[in-house]
């Protein structure tokens, strides 16, 4: 840590602060004064998730309560909180992340990063998934769930920084399986916009109609190849879009 944060003293006026990732269990006051002093601003942790149960499948290393005490303490030296949460883990399901989420509200942090699990070569968890023993998410299941996450989090005010993983030769050649996309969150801000779409029109009749949406919205509310304004196609809806700057980003209104 101080080889490392020794690197930013000669240029710590140009930056508003400095940003750390760290694990849950190595916060404590020691680490925190000596964080301080170098003018950290902004502690991650990578909390993963809030079932034990699955921290411990998934050879975590630490606890749920680890994650609260990391969190009290941080937020108790005025830095900055962010938190980190794998969805598709080993032995984890779709409503244990969405209670880990509900989690994360309860511990206030000012930012989340949410990353679908990927499989990746030379791990456990790719031992696992080649005996057949671990399934991981689809695409398609990743992003409906990440896309509620997001809504989630976001109804409740805390800003959702990155969904999913950055796009890297690494990662190319040592995926073994899992939802990579190397535009998840535009993937899951899409179906964030379908599924706005699908509840206004739940209760009509099959036939055209026109629904507005935000400019820089527009090619989210179309979908991937047209995806979204087929499956509404599907659903008997031929869908017109036009464009509102009115509206925030994402929402999704009915034409007057």
């Amino acid at each position: 840590m101080k080889t490392l944060l020794d690197a930013t003293v000669p240029y710590i006026d140009r930056f508003k602060g400095i940003r750390i990732s760290t694990r849950p269990d190595c916060i404590d006051d020691e680490v925190l004064d000596f964080l301080k002093a170098y003018r950290v601003t902004t502690i991650e942790l990578g909390a993963q998730s809030m079932d034990d149960a699955v921290l411990l499948a998934n050879d975590r290393g630490h606890t749920a309560e680890d994650v609260r005490r990391a969190c009290e303490l941080i937020k108790s030296r005025g830095f900055d909180l962010g938190l980190q949460m794998m969805t598709g883990l080993y032995q984890s399901t779709p409503d244990s992340d969405l209670q880990t989420a509900r989690e994360f509200i309860t511990l206030q942090p000012s930012c989340v990063r949410i990353y679908p699990t990927i499989v990746m070569k030379g791990t456990r968890l790719g031992d696992l998934y080649e005996q057949g023993l671990y399934q991981p998410q689809t695409l398609e299941e990743a992003v409906a769930l990440c896309a509620r996450l997001i809504r989630l989090f976001e109804e409740n005010g805390v800003r959702v920084i990155r969904v999913g993983l950055h796009d890297s030769e690494s990662l190319k050649e040592n995926r073994l399986a899992g939802p990579y996309h190397p535009a998840f969150r535009e993937l899951c801000e899409s179906r964030i916009m379908l599924d706005q779409a699908i509840i206004l029109l739940k209760n009509k009749i099959p036939g055209s109609y026109t629904l507005r949406v935000h400019p820089r919205s527009r090619s989210k509310m179309t979908g991937n190849k047209k995806s979204n304004l087929l499956a509404l196609k599907e659903m008997g809806y031929e869908i017109q879009i036009t464009e509102d700057d009115r509206l925030s980003y994402l929402e999704v209104k009915p034409s007057p």
